[in-house]
């Protein structure tokens, strides 16, 4: 009797235990029919700049370790649905993340692969939920820094009142150059979300490189959303942009304006319309437009999240 109630009570502290810590598998099933007008054949695409998304899988989980503080992990891969091909978005099995956070009433610290603060500053008043085909992305890439970065260490405060701060770096030893430190990195954001209002700024800068950065806001009226943002990265692409996002029941129609206005002054467009299926699933036309190589594109498809 006395070791059944042992082995009982070593069950019971091993759920407890494990009640602790969780992990999860997600992911991102996205297929559309796509066709541009220079050349481009219709074709079957889940990771093209006229699908949603890029179709993915990952893994993360969460540990709570007491008095507050959490340790984390993600790690997340690309795919394409028409051969079952990995390696996307990087050149490696989790090219699109794959880091090691711990985190607490100080905020949080994550380590690795990982999405940059330029991004998430911009993605707090972007349109299209960042989808690929974001017309924003297309002519400015996220504060002129791209997504992600290899081997970055990010800094993110707790939420004071609707304000989040990041700052993220790579260090010297982790440049991607062959001359040290010519591309090692400083990159932050200040976010403010609150009522109906979303907004960001977004500054990164390389020690070889004039310095990135974009400021932008939306603002949810009821019957639609509305967004703007000023775009300065380095190089002679300054500009704009400007849109709305209008629910209509099921469908939601956005679109979105790129501009650059100095340099070579051209303007880029996204037309999207989305119709919920479920809380998970949705499809989606789009129109994308090219200023610069005068393309336009169109494609059709359906997005999953699991």
């Amino acid at each position: 009797m006395k070791k059944t109630l042992i082995a009982l009570a070593a069950v019971a502290a091993t759920g407890a235990a494990f009640a602790q810590s969780s992990v999860t598998l997600y992911g991102v099933a996205d297929a559309a029919i796509t066709k541009t007008n220079n050349g481009g054949e219709t074709m079957l695409s889940s990771s093209s700049s006229l699908n949603n998304g890029t179709s993915r899988w990952g893994v993360r989980g969460v540990e709570d370790l007491g008095g507050g503080l959490k340790a984390s992990f993600n790690f997340e891969g690309g795919l394409s649905l028409n051969d079952g091909a990995g390696n996307l978005s990087g050149g490696q099995l989790f090219s699109r993340a794959a880091n090691l956070g711990l985190s607490g009433g100080f905020g949080s610290i994550v380590v690795g692969r990982q999405l940059t603060p330029s991004f998430y500053g911009v993605a707090a008043y972007e349109l299209t939920g960042s989808a690929n085909y974001s017309a924003l992305a297309a002519q400015f890439n996220f504060a002129g820094a791209g997504s992600r970065d290899s081997s970055l260490i990010a800094y993110t405060t707790p939420n004071f009142g609707g304000i989040t701060a990041s700052i993220g770096t790579v260090l010297k030893g982790n440049d991607a150059s062959s001359a040290a430190g010519l591309q090692s990195k400083m990159d932050l954001n200040v976010i403010y979300k609150g009522g109906p209002i979303s907004a960001g700024f977004s500054y990164n800068k390389t020690k070889s490189a004039e310095k990135n950065w974009a400021l932008g806001a939306s603002y949810n009226l009821g019957v639609a959303t509305v967004a703007a943002s000023y775009q300065d990265p380095a190089g002679a692409r300054k500009g704009f942009t400007i849109g709305a996002s209008a629910p209509m029941g099921p469908v939601t129609l956005t679109f979105d304006v790129a501009r650059v206005t100095s340099g070579v002054k051209e303007t880029d467009y996204v037309l999207e319309g989305k119709y919920a299926l479920s809380k998970r699933t949705f499809t989606y036309a789009v129109l994308l437009r090219d200023g610069l190589t005068k393309t336009n594109g169109f494609g059709v498809g359906v997005r999953h999240n699991f």
